[in-house]
């Protein structure tokens, strides 16, 4: 696919449960090389809609496993859909030369990628990645979402954020 002008769409989800619908909604359009980006504050609900993602692909095999965060492991991998699956929470990263430590330079081409705090990842970050910031409402439980991308492969996957549920 080839790169485009970035685009934007912006979500308001009202609960976590809307955070997780949006998850399970997206994860089976997803497959090995898709890289998404999860960006925001701690508690912001990058953690729920990885996991929520991760449980939906496991849970459609048959699998109820548990879904830990990778924050001390660095990275947790699941096999589902005949897909290697890394969650990488790299907010305890100090150098991006770390990175390539991990693997995660081979895993953006062969896996599907959800990736806690990717600035840790200074310019190692594929440009086709799906971007996912994360902002809680100061007045509330809600989260606004704000979804980037620039690559043309995201525009049809992503036509489903108008139908989410709990969403404005």
């Amino acid at each position: 696919m080839s790169p485009i002008p970035p685009l934007s769409a912006r979500l308001r989800l009202q609960t976590a449960e809307a955070t997780a619908a949006l998850a399970r909604r997206l994860a089976p359009l997803l497959g090995a090389g898709d890289v998404l980006a999860l960006s925001g504050p701690v508690g912001a609900g990058k953690s729920t809609f990885a996991r929520a993602l991760i449980k939906h692909l496991l849970a459609r095999e048959g699998r109820d496993e548990d879904v830990p965060s990778p924050t001390f492991t660095l990275v947790q991998s699941y096999d589902a859909a005949g897909v290697e699956i890394w969650h990488c929470d790299l907010y305890r990263l100090t150098h991006a030369d770390e990175v390539l430590e991990l693997g995660l330079d081979a895993a953006f081409e062969e896996a599907l990628c959800l990736v806690e705090w990717p600035d840790r990842l200074g310019g190692d970050l594929p440009c086709t990645a799906l971007s996912l910031d994360f902002a809680p409402d100061p007045q509330g439980e809600a989260r606004n979402l704000t979804v980037t991308w620039s690559d043309d492969r995201w525009s049809p996957r992503l036509s489903l954020l108008a139908e989410i549920p709990h969403a404005d």
